[in-house]
C-alpha cells in the first residue's frame, strides 16, 4: 500500500501526470528517509521516485518542505485506517484491520524523523486527529473484553512503528512479507484478553511520545 490510494481519479493531462510524479516522490521519500533518516540526501530520493531534481523542487520548495507533507499524508493514511477500522462490526476485527493497515503502509516508518523537523501547524493538528482516530479504535476493543487491559493506545502505536521499520537498502520480497505477517499475527494474540502474563513496567507516557518531535 502506497500514497498513491490517496490520490483522486478526476485528474487528467498535466494535472494528472503532476500528481504521478508527486506521489511517487512521496512514495521514495517514505522508503529512503525511513531507511537513512533525515539526513538522506534529496538526490536519492529523486533518483529512488525516477523523476528529476528540478521537478522535485517544483514540487517542493526544500528538502523540510517535503519531510512535514510526507508526515501528513502518511497520518492521514492512518486515520483512513482507523475509519474503516471503526465502521467494523466487530471490536477485535477492526483493531486488527487497523493494525495490519498501518503496518502495511509503514505509517510508523517516519518516526526516525522525530525530532529533526520542524513541526506544523498542520502536523500538529493531523496528529492530534490520528491518535484520536486510533483511541476510538483501542477503546472500542476494550469495552468489547477483546483486547487485554493492560494494553495502552500508545503501545499499539509503538507496535505499529516497530513494524514498520525495514534494514536500510533491504528490498521487501515475498520471504520478508511472510515473516513480518507471522510475526505480527504473534503480536496480535499477544494482545488478546486477558493476557497470560502481565506486562512488565508503566504504560508509554504520552508525554514522552510527543517531546520525541521537538525539534
Amino acid at each position: 500500500m502506497t500514497f498513491r490510494s490517496l490520490s483522486p481519479d478526476s485528474v487528467h493531462g498535466r494535472q494528472a501526470e503532476a500528481r504521478r510524479n508527486d506521489l511517487a516522490v512521496l512514495d521514495a521519500a517514505r522508503d529512503v528517509f525511513a531507511a537513512q533518516g533525515a539526513d538522506a540526501p534529496i538526490s536519492a530520493v529523486a533518483e529512488r521516485a525516477g523523476v528529476g531534481m528540478g521537478t522535485l523542487y517544483r514540487r517542493y520548495g526544500s528538502k523540510t518542505e517535503l519531510l512535514q507533507r510526507l508526515c501528513v499524508l502518511a497520518m492521514e493514511q492512518a486515520i483512513e485506517a482507523a475509519d474503516a477500522a471503526l465502521s467494523a462490526e466487530n471490536p477485535w476485527a477492526g483493531l486488527c484491520h487497523y493494525i495490519r493497515a498501518c503496518v502495511e503502509m509503514r505509517s510508523g516508518a517516519l518516526a526516525s524523523l522525530a525530532g529533526q523537523i520542524e513541526t506544523t501547524t498542520e502536523m500538529r493538528g493531523t496528529a492530534q486527529r490520528s491518535m484520536t482516530r486510533m483511541r476510538e479504535v483501542v477503546d472500542r476493543a476494550h469495552h468489547a473484553g477483546s483486547l487485554r487491559a493492560d494494553v495502552s493506545v500508545l503501545d499499539i502505536a509503538w507496535l505499529i512503528e516497530q513494524f514498520s521499520r525495514r534494514a536500510p537498502d533491504s528490498v521487501d520480497s515475498d520471504e520478508e512479507r511472510n515473516v513480518r505477517a507471522r510475526l505480527l499475527t504473534v503480536a496480535l494474540d499477544g494482545l488478546l484478553a486477558p493476557g497470560a502474563t502481565p506486562l512488565p513496567g508503566r504504560p508509554p507516557s504520552r508525554a514522552r511520545y510527543v517531546r520525541r518531535w521537538s525539534a
